[in-house]
């Protein structure tokens, strides 16, 4: 072996040896490069995505559920809506056994008629004491008249002592009758004076009862206060139901909100009027709704609780807590897109603006919930109570 070929290997190890300390540093190099690339790629998300809005997929769609109840009692002869069915408000839902209510009603009638007529009866009588207070004041003036044209004869003694006795007793008892009728006719006044017949206090008592029996004969319908649709229905025909009891639940689906429970860390920058997005499970990612904040709870879930944490023991561990945040939902979103009570959803909140309140500083100037089905019955009572008086009243006054 010649001295070139002996030296081969040494010129090959030494290239190796040259090269792989350039590879190494290329490497170390591409890869703190990538993890710093990672890092400024981060700290960007942070500062424009990550902290500018809190998540939480703790969330649960809240709404109003309006427990239908009997009003008065009684035995159900049908039933109009059933569960998944919508109604509308003032909609039949179940009816009564009308029976009893409809004795009631007319025995009521019948008292705000007779009401009427009695006080018609009572006008009349005081009219009449009126004119027999007129027919006293005259047989006493014409006694007096009489009285004075004899007692210039007495005088003369042209008359005799008995006639004119006679003459002033007369006028005593007809000053007497006029009192009398004066009497009768301010005591027969004292019932009518002041008001006319429909406002008569003997006719307003019958009229409140009628009314009070009209809408207690209404009310064997049960009605639905607000529009939505039918949940838990456990009612059954032939039930006898009490006042209170619970028949079934309407719940409106248009007014939907989102409870959505951010942890205590969550918090720090959350305010009322901040926009949010929600991502409900039943669609997915494929819809997203608007809304914003509109409140956080006065409270934690666990001190809301049937039975609250009693942390003052001798065994604690710290538990993260959770603040309801009720997010308000656009209702053309909702109606586009229809939810259900309970369904999860992801909240996001955008907290780049922090400035808002936190908590409600005026008290609320609108209803939350309002519904004037039963204003409409007692306005159909006070219709039938005067249909009823002007059935009574004389014909002349009709």
């Amino acid at each position: 072996m010649s001295a070139t070929e002996a030296d081969k290997p040494a010129e090959n190890d030494s290239g190796l040896a040259a090269k792989n300390p350039a590879k190494r540093r290329r490497a170390l190099l591409i890869v703190a490069a990538v993890f710093i690339l990672a890092a400024l790629i981060w700290l960007l998300l942070w500062l424009f995505v990550f902290s500018t809005r809190e998540k939480t997929d703790n969330a649960y769609v809240g709404g109003n559920q309006v427990t239908i109840s009997a009003q008065v009692p009684g035995t159900v002869v049908a039933i109009m809506a059933d569960d998944t069915q919508r109604v509308e408000a003032g909609q039949v839902l179940v009816k009564l056994d009308p029976t009893d209510a409809q004795v009631r009603l007319a025995q009521a009638r019948s008292a705000l008629a007779q009401a009427v007529r009695g006080v018609r009866q009572q006008t009349s009588s005081a009219t009449g004491a009126d004119a027999q207070v007129a027919a006293s004041k005259l047989q006493l003036a014409k006694l007096e008249a009489d009285l004075k044209r004899h007692l210039p004869l007495l005088a003369a003694h042209a008359e005799s002592p008995e006639i004119v006795q006679h003459l002033r007793d007369g006028v005593a008892q007809a000053r007497a009758a006029l009192n009398a009728a004066e009497a009768q006719a301010a005591a027969a006044h004292a019932a009518i004076e002041g008001t006319d017949l429909a406002e008569n206090p003997t006719v307003l008592q019958a009229r409140a009862n009628f009314r009070a029996a009209w809408i207690a004969a209404e009310r064997n319908a049960i009605l639905a206060p607000v529009s939505g649709y039918v949940a838990q229905r456990s009612v059954q025909l032939g039930n006898s139901v009490q006042p209170g009891q619970q028949l079934m639940t309407v719940v409106p689906l248009h007014d939907l909100w989102i409870d959505a429970n951010f942890k205590e860390g969550q918090l720090q920058h959350i305010r009322i009027g901040q926009p949010a997005t929600v991502e409900a499970d039943i669609y997915g990612g494929d819809v997203e709704y608007h809304g914003k904040v509109v409140g956080l709870g006065a409270g934690t879930g666990s001190a809301f609780s049937l039975l609250p944490a009693q942390n003052a023991t001798g065994n604690w561990i710290k538990v993260v807590q959770r603040v309801p945040v009720r997010i308000a939902l656009s209702n053309k979103e909702l109606d586009k897109h229809p939810l259900r009570v309970g369904l999860s959803t992801t909240v996001t909140v955008d907290i780049t603006d922090d400035h808002g309140r936190v908590l409600a500083q005026a008290p609320a100037q609108q209803p939350v919930a309002q519904t004037d089905v039963y204003d409409r019955m007692m306005g159909k009572a006070e219709q039938e109570a005067r249909r009823v008086i002007q059935a009574n009243l004389p014909r002349a006054a009709k």
